[in-house]
């Protein structure tokens, strides 16, 4: 009871992060498209009086979309969030938060000038009591409301163009399956008709920096609302795994013993109920999913389709992953080739990188695997091994930004997917982040992976990788230029003896001593190639 009353207590103190603040969830914001709260700490708008932020236009990337998406104006979350607000915070330095009232990612302090880095674990690293208390937090979080963040129950058209608001309150977990959802669900065109190629968070560019923002935002909602601020979301490390090894009561919980597809009752997450599963049901009603309770989790993990997923990742899946060196390719859609994304998304053979989305590779594999709630795009947040595997696939993408280390520029500023371009504000977050500001070091953004902080040889590897594909590419140059100096270096040599041979006979007294024979052949000569 006592941390129950804690987090709520905490959860008014402090703001969260996640989909529409409460405070713009109403008409006046909504009609005068402007959502800049108060900032309680000088009670100005943004806390412009303490120089944290300001409201200001909303800047929106003009830069072209690919052809996935063929309509203009019938999607709520084109050119996000421009259909509810055009304007909002802009925060300075360090700040941010709706109101600018909270630090960046990986910094804190009274005025956000601490630099600090926290670390995810292995969740089989943890010991018991560290354990039981990230079990602890997550069912506090399924049980506690959120105080600063609403959910939407009806598009802007239902909503009367702001006039009508439609909105919800939700506990701090469902708060994220909800966005989850929200961002992959199809567009609804009217009538019985949609549109389900499109996604703002999967099978395009974004998928990566989208889920690595999804996870900081949990994990500083989880400090929020336990007063836990070194809490770190765990991992599962399921390279070569023979079967879910976090699927018993001790950890994410156990089968049910008479009713495979459910969770064990000695599981706290038994109770559990799931919400925005049922997508077919919200496409026929013309409707978005209004998070109430849809059943229990649904979890049988290994009885799945083989002829889709055959096994779990294996690490040299994962090792032939991060060897690829573009990060997006060709359509930049789940048919890319030869791209990191696709391939660790899993659309993309794990052995060739070759499209495939008849198969399920790396993280896909997981989510079909687990054969249940986890296996359904929209609602697979539910499961709370989401952020566990998650957290896993994020420790792969910052492998890869540690070898390859690659400029902002690799990720695309245009032609991506709608929603994936580089300057794109990420659906359905507010406050607002961009694509390209994720794209990035995990240690820039405040954590690390334990793993990843071990002096193994895998890091040394990781280390020189760069400079040894940078040798394989100019490897051709570097032998045209032993071969180029060692011919000028030949000439130069014959040319100095025939003139020695020359001056034969001119008396050594008087012969200029222009340098040791002894010494001559240690002359280096460089060309400028």
């Amino acid at each position: 009871m006592l941390l129950f009353a804690l987090g709520f207590l905490l959860v008014i103190l402090q703001p969260s992060a996640g989909q529409f603040p409460r405070v713009c969830a109403n008409v006046q914001s909504l009609l005068s498209k402007e959502c800049c709260p108060l900032w309680d700490g000088d009670g100005s708008p943004c806390g412009e009086l303490s120089n944290r932020g300001s409201c200001q236009n909303i800047l929106l990337s003009q830069a072209p979309l690919g052809p996935q998406f063929p309509f203009s104006g019938v999607d709520d979350r084109e050119d996000w969030p421009s259909v509810f607000y055009n304007r909002t915070c802009r925060c300075e330095g360090n700040f941010m938060g709706f109101n600018c009232g909270e630090c960046k990612f990986g910094f804190s302090g009274l005025n956000c000038t601490e630099r600090q880095v926290k670390t995810r674990r292995n969740i089989f690293q943890l010991t018991a009591s560290e354990k039981n208390k990230f079990l602890a937090y997550l069912n506090l979080a399924k049980n506690i409301p959120s105080q600063d963040y609403v959910i939407a129950t009806g598009t802007y058209t239902q909503m009367n163009n702001g006039s009508n608001p439609m909105f919800r309150d939700i506990n701090v977990y469902d708060l994220f399956v909800w966005m989850h959802y929200y961002a992959s669900r199809d567009t609804l065109l009217g009538g019985s008709n949609v549109w389900r190629d499109i996604d703002f968070a999967h099978e395009a560019p974004g998928f990566l920096p989208w889920h690595r923002v999804f996870l900081l935002m949990w994990e500083r909602q989880i400090q929020r609302i336990t007063g836990d601020e070194n809490f770190t979301i765990p991992y599962w490390d399921w390279r070569d795994a023979e079967d879910c090894e976090v699927c018993n009561d001790e950890y994410m919980g156990g089968r049910h013993p008479t009713n495979p597809n459910l969770l064990s009752p000695a599981s706290i997450f038994s109770s559990w109920q799931v919400i925005c599963t049922r997508s077919e049901d919200y496409n026929s009603q013309q409707a978005l999913c209004s998070a109430t309770s849809e059943g229990p989790i649904r979890r049988n993990p290994g009885n799945n389709d083989k002829s889709r997923t055959p096994r779990l990742p294996s690490s040299a899946d994962v090792e032939f992953c991060l060897s690829l060196t573009q990060y997006e390719s060709g359509p930049m859609d789940k048919m890319a080739n030869y791209s990191f994304r696709n391939t660790l998304e899993g659309f993309a053979d794990p052995q060739t990188a070759i499209s495939n989305p008849a198969q399920s590779g790396l993280h896909n594999a997981l989510h079909i695997y687990m054969n249940g709630s986890m296996s359904q795009v929209q609602g697979s947040a539910n499961d709370p091994i989401f952020v566990l595997h998650h957290a896993f696939v994020d420790s792969i993408f910052e492998r890869w930004l540690r070898r390859h280390r690659p400029m902002l520029e690799v990720y695309p500023a245009a032609n991506a997917p709608i929603g994936h371009n580089r300057e794109n504000y990420m659906v359905p977050f507010i406050p607002l982040y961009r694509n390209g500001e994720f794209f990035k070091p995990s240690r820039e953004l405040g954590y690390d992976y334990e793993y990843l902080q071990e002096p193994a040889l895998q890091s040394f590897q990781d280390f020189l990788m760069p400079y040894l594909q940078e040798a394989r590419q100019i490897w051709a140059w570097l032998v045209g230029a032993a071969v180029f100096g060692g011919i000028v270096t030949a000439v130069l040599t014959g040319l100095v003896r025939a003139c020695r041979k020359k001056k034969g006979g001119t008396s050594s007294e008087i012969q200029p001593l222009l340098i040791e024979s002894e010494d001559y052949n240690n002359i280096s000569y460089q060309s400028n190639f």
